[in-house]
């Protein structure tokens, strides 16, 4: 893979990762900084109903588990980043072989060829 190249994928991955933080900045916004009364409406004295409460809890246990989720998604767009900087950026990490650019362009962030990923996913599907 050349400079030009690369310099591509870093600006896909740095567009990715902005979008990514300005997802996580939403989330955060909407669900971590209200509390039950104002993520209900309701701003009176009155106790809310237990079945508000589980509600907002189950609401915020998934923004939770997504934001977890589009953390490690972050977490893989960095480190690419940090690679795409290295001329073997688009190898593959298990055996060394070129990961195609159709594969690149559609997983920016991925460190194995195709035939290795299927290779990992199988041996976890054996794991289980």
């Amino acid at each position: 893979m050349n400079a030009k190249e690369r310099q591509q994928f870093e600006k896909l991955l740095t567009k990715k990762r902005d979008e990514l933080l300005h997802e996580l900045g939403l989330i955060e916004e909407s669900t971590f900084n209200t509390s039950n009364r104002d993520s209900t409406g309701d701003n009176s004295s009155y106790a809310v109903h237990l079945a508000d409460q589980a509600s907002d809890f189950s609401e915020r246990e998934k923004a939770f588990h997504f934001a977890s989720r589009e953390g490690r998604y972050l977490h893989h767009i960095d480190e690419a980043l940090r690679r795409v900087k290295n001329p073997d950026y688009g190898k593959c990490h298990s055996c060394s072989h070129d990961i195609g650019l159709e594969r690149l362009k559609a997983v920016p962030h991925a460190r194995l060829c195709i035939k290795c990923k299927i290779k990992e996913e199988e041996e976890k599907k054996k794991q289980l």
